[in-house]
């Protein structure tokens, strides 16, 4: 037997190996260590290997999925192996062999995956072609046989793969590729990737002789990934990956780009601090349907370049919103709500599909399958008869109408109410197959036979009380009471022995048993064949079930889109075609649903106005503003309508931000470092099409550093790149920016002072603050009202002895344009002023009684005045 382990377990290579032993998967050696360790598991010992005895671990065969799952989450990949061979034929032991391999990025079962979020699995590979260097990825969705490549400069494969996002990345051996958090890394030989090897996987599984028709022929690096991950890919897989039938290029001009640091930033759906809520997924995500959700995700983090696609989009939310209320075929509902109600009964078909196209499809998948198309026919009129006839839902009424002999074939073929797994039977209807409810009724219909044999034995014998009965473990039995033992004839032979009874067999009790139990495996058996035929049949219309599932998603979105626009008073936005973000009233979609009464703001950039200049108050509200024009920016180019009375945005190629402080202390970068990085990659790829947020660049240095960097940077933004920016800062000499800059503009979040403290409007308001109210902020935090005296102080003799810039009160009656000479001396002009200054220096009032303050006072008072 462990001969037998180690030949597969060198088959499995690093991957775990799950060896089926009856009712458990064990793992041996090493990999019996590693999984009792990731699993919690009890490490025992059996056997002895050069006299020392051998690791064993297992899990119980029934629970493998729940390990499965953790294993996975792990970044393990696990190579399973089960019992093929008979074991009553075998001679040795029982044949095995590996019949999956479950990788964190080729996950398949519904158990594995998460509902609402796509499990993808990429290779790279660089390659030097006509000089300069190209860097490729190919990925794929297997669970719903989505398959794609794009070529990008190497500098931009982090920001790329970021917005895939892969569970699992490919590479070949020598590749230099760190580890990226969160994504399991594998990896394969080199050859792997050779380009014409490449080309023969490609060209055997989709069976063509050129690969012209994918678009593929100018893109040899991105045709040495796809070939690589399909090759790996198809290891994983026991059926044939037919449900893959095309690769779809993706054009770096097709999305706005979001680099993972603008994406952390603007939490689409992951908090900063890595949370799954609130986000603008989890804010956004009312879809019915699993699809529907994950099909929202990709929208999120795949924002539009393109006007037309995204005005389709926004054009169906229109039409979604627009139907007025009244009798609309099914029912007197609001159509958007019928429709909402409709999608609520439709199970993840998406995923459905594949799994019929891998043969993996369990029972209970196929009989909510066929509920589901029963459905079909009921959402394709509602759409047609509620909604514009021209909109984009139309085409989707059209591409859910799919062949009734499906519906009509599992009505037949499946039971009303199937067992989960094929092999416990009741999963073929009654009435499908002739020889199977023939093999049914022998096996079950046994009662009636026991019944006149147990009167006849009885009669026979002279007992009265004798009994035919059945278990599962001795099969059936006559059951005779120890005291009529002297009666059995001489046919019974003994089968077991209680304390108070005698269990017998006779030879025609015998044929009986063996005629029922045969039947049941019979039965178990053809029920297994016609099951499987039944998915080869249903395989043929897989594409047309993902074509169809496809534009549920899709309809799910764009009804949890514009549920969210009629409940939220979004609003359509104006697509432009040139560099503009022009915002009335605009909010931020994930905080106005977290407070009582959000104060919206407007935001006006344009080609005369590239720059906003953003002061204010700390917890005044500057960072919101900023996210909330971004993500205004984001929602128009997914299509959806957006928080706001009305938004013109034009068009956009990518989305920086510089938000917040972060380090990097295991790879030797400083909060600053990172604060300087971030910039610097900004300003290499920034264009007039961009908008950059940018946040307190500067602040990790010294005043002096920090501030000449951040006026060089934004003016460097708005002379050089010409991005469309929103640069908020403390360093109140830059406002003097737009004097020189006429692109560049000032406002500021608005506060006022009461006897409670500072009170935060969060108005954005013309001009530039002056104050930024960070002693009071301190205040407000719980700092010590000692610290905040000595701080009030500190801060009022840096102004006295000149400080960069004097930040004047924002309630001051001076004017903060009035000529220095104006402004009241800055230090003592007299003799006895200078001496009443040093007494004053030299006093420290928190050490003083009351009883001594009022001392010192009139000390001073008689001494100086």
């Amino acid at each position: 037997m462990m001969q037998q382990y180690l030949r597969l377990k060198a088959e499995a290579g690093s991957h775990l190996l799950f060896y089926r032993m009856g009712d458990f998967y064990e793992m041996f050696y090493e990999d019996a260590e590693r999984g009792a360790r990731l699993l919690n598991l009890t490490l025992t010992k059996r056997g002895a290997s050069n006299g020392a005895p051998i690791p064993m671990a297992g899990v119980p065969f029934h629970a493998m999925e729940g390990y499965l799952a953790r294993l996975v989450a792990l970044g393990e990949s696990v190579a399973i192996c089960e019992q093929v061979g008979d074991p009553g034929a075998a001679k040795g032991p029982v044949e095995r062999k590996i019949v999956r391999i479950v990788t964190p990025g080729t996950l398949t079962d519904e158990a594995l995956l998460p509902a609402k979020a796509d499990r993808m699995i990429a290779a790279v590979w660089s390659q030097r072609i006509q000089r300069s260097e190209r860097s490729a990825i190919a990925w794929m969705n297997l669970a719903n046989g989505d398959f794609r490549v794009c070529e990008c400069a190497p500098g931009m494969l982090q920001t790329e793969l970021h917005r895939i996002n892969p569970a699992e990345l490919l590479c070949a051996e020598s590749a230099r590729l760190d580890a990226l958090p969160g994504i399991a890394m594998s990896r394969v030989p080199d050859w792997h990737f050779e380009n014409d090897g490449a080309r023969d996987v490609l060209h055997r599984h989709f069976m063509v002789d050129t690969l012209a028709s994918f678009g593929l022929d100018d893109l040899p690096a991105a045709v040495c990934a796809a070939g690589a991950l399909l090759r790996y890919v198809s290891r994983t897989q026991t059926q044939s990956l037919s449900h893959i039938q095309a690769i779809r290029v993706d054009h770096s001009g097709e999305y706005i780009v979001l680099d993972p640091v603008t994406r952390k930033n603007l939490e689409l759906t992951e908090t900063i601090s890595g949370e799954d809520s609130p986000t603008l997924f989890s804010t956004l995500d009312h879809c019915a349907t699993p699809m529907g959700s994950r099909l929202l995700r990709r929208w999120l983090h795949h924002p539009l370049r393109d006007d037309a696609r995204a005005l389709a989009r926004q054009q169906a939310i229109s039409a979604l919103l627009s139907a007025p209320p009244g009798d609309h075929g099914l029912s007197a509902r609001d159509p958007l709500d019928e429709l909402r109600a409709l999608l609520e009964r439709y199970p993840d078909l998406e995923r459905i599909a594949t799994r019929i196209s891998l043969r993996s499809v369990r029972p209970r998948e196929l009989a909510s399958l066929r509920e589901a198309l029963a459905l079909l026919p009921d959402i394709a009129r509602h759409i047609e008869q509620s909604f514009a006839p021209q909109s984009r839902l139309s085409d989707f009424a059209r591409d859910i109408r799919i062949d009734p002999g499906i519906a009509a074939l599992l009505h037949r073929a499946i039971d009303p109410e199937p067992a989960q797994l094929v092999r416990e039977g009741g999963v073929i209807a009654a009435g499908y197959d002739e020889e199977l409810d023939e093999l049914r009724r022998l096996a079950s219909d046994s009662g009636e036979f026991l019944i006149q044999l147990e009167a006849r034995e009885r009669e026979r014998t002279g007992i009265a009380n004798l009994r035919v009965e059945f278990n599962r473990v001795h099969g059936f039995f006559i059951e005779v009471t120890r005291g009529q033992t002297d009666k059995v004839p001489a046919d019974y032979r003994r089968r077991q022995t209680l304390k108070n009874a005698e269990r017998y067999i006779t030879p025609e009790l015998k044929a009986w048993e063996d005629k029922v139990l045969s039947a049941k495996d019979r039965s178990l058996s053809r029920e297994k064949w016609l099951f499987d035929t039944l998915l080869e049949d249903m395989a043929e219309h897989a594409q047309a079930l993902s074509r169809c599932a496809g534009a549920l998603a899709e309809i799910d979105v764009l009804a949890a889109l514009a549920d969210h626009a009629r409940n939220n008073d979004w609003n359509a936005p104006t697509l432009a075609g040139g560099s503009e973000l022009l915002i009335e009233a605009g909010r931020h979609p994930v905080v106005e649903r977290s407070i009582e009464q959000f104060t919206p703001n407007d935001c006006e950039l344009g080609p005369q106005r590239r720059m906003l200049l953003i002061t204010g108050p700390n917890m005044g509200g500057k960072s919101t503003y900023m996210r909330q024009v971004a993500l205004i920016a984001l929602l128009a180019r997914i299509g959806s309508f957006v928080p706001a009375r009305s938004a013109r945005i034009g068009r956009l190629d990518r989305i920086f931000t510089r938000i917040g402080a972060a380090d990097d202390l295991a790879g030797g970068r400083s909060t600053f470092m990172m604060e300087m990085t971030e910039a610097s990659a900004i300003l290499a790829a920034a264009t007039p099409q961009s908008l950059v947020l940018m946040d307190e660049i500067g602040r990790g240095t010294s005043t002096y550093d920090g501030l000449a960097l951040a006026w060089a940077i934004a003016h460097r933004l708005l002379t050089h790149n010409q991005a469309l920016t929103l640069f908020a800062t403390h360093y109140f000499e830059i406002t003097r920016l737009p004097a020189e800059a006429p692109a560049a503009a000032n406002v500021h979040l608005a506060a006022a002072e009461s006897s409670s403290g500072i009170v935060f409007l969060h108005q954005v308001q013309p001009g530039p603050a002056s104050r930024s109210y960070g002693i009071q902020v301190a205040q407000r935090a719980g700092i010590p009202a000692a610290v905040i005296r000595h701080a009030s102080r500190e801060l009022a003799r840096l102004e006295a002895q000149g400080a960069p810039t004097p930040q004047l009160d924002l309630f001051s009656n001076a004017d903060p344009d009035d000529d220095a000479e104006d402004a009241p001396p800055s230090g003592a002009s007299t003799p006895a002023a200078a001496a009443l200054l040093e007494a004053l220096e030299s006093i420290d009032p928190d050490q003083l009684t009351p009883r001594e303050a009022l001392d010192t006072l009139y000390r001073l008072r008689n001494e100086y005045l």
